[in-house]
């Protein structure tokens, strides 16, 4: 913890189930079928209110988490700390998304969307 204050606000979301996520190959790389708790993980994170920010490289790095937790489920229990890694830079829990400054506020009707700092006012400084 650090005390001088953050350079960057926190990012509110509307907390309601994101609806445009992305979905899953068919099959695996290898031509295998997605393991069902894979498949429940995705639906998962893919509707978590915060991937509204998401950009591209933000989908694809969690697909590729996806295909180690197909590997994890599959019986590979090495990757445990690496899938923990990773979803905490994809702000999977509570804790991981107050480190990311990631806050989901009550959905007012009418209101516009997410409330995010710009990086670039901070540039350059």
């Amino acid at each position: 913890m650090t005390r001088h204050k953050p350079t960057f606000d926190w990012a509110e979301v509307a907390d309601v189930p994101f609806r445009g996520g992305r979905r899953l190959p068919p099959r695996l790389p290898d031509g295998s079928p997605w393991p069902a708790q894979t498949r429940r993980w995705w639906r998962t994170v893919a509707s978590m209110p915060h991937c509204v920010l998401w950009s591209e490289a933000d989908w694809v790095f969690a697909e590729h988490t996806a295909r180690l937790v197909a590997a994890f489920d599959s019986g590979d229990l090495r990757l445990a700390t690496e899938i923990r890694n990773r979803e905490r830079v994809l702000g999977t829990t509570h804790d991981f998304r107050r480190d990311l400054r990631i806050r989901y506020v009550k959905a007012v009707a009418g209101e516009p969307g997410p409330k995010v700092t710009r990086m670039s006012d901070y540039r350059d400084l």
